[in-house]
């Protein structure tokens, strides 16, 4: 597995419960700020494998960015975080991650 993409699990397995992160705040963490595509390929290849918390994955408007936004909304609600109409407030719940700003 490259470097990056463990980044990518590491950083994804940190986000708490009742936060969420965007594809493109957990890239540029990981080192690529403009990797957000490779990000959603992970997560979609590699959440069963490495048990990830895919739901707190959104796109960096907040909004639900899955085909069937209704399970990703099921999980995030049951973590605490408000839905509405598809949204999550990125003001509110966004998490920034302690390990993007180690170095």
């Amino acid at each position: 597995m490259q470097p990056f993409t463990q980044r990518i699990i590491q950083i994804i397995h940190s986000i708490p419960k009742g936060r969420v992160m965007s594809y493109g705040q957990i890239a540029a963490c990981a080192g690529n700020p403009r990797a957000a595509r490779q990000v959603a390929r992970a997560l979609h290849s590699m959440s069963d494998k490495h048990d990830l918390p895919w739901h707190r994955v959104v796109n960096a408007k907040g909004e639900i960015a899955v085909k069937d936004p209704s399970r990703q909304r099921k999980l995030l609600e049951m973590d605490g975080v408000v839905v509405i109409h598809d949204k999550i407030s990125m003001r509110e719940y966004q998490h920034d991650d302690p390990l993007c700003f180690e170095e």
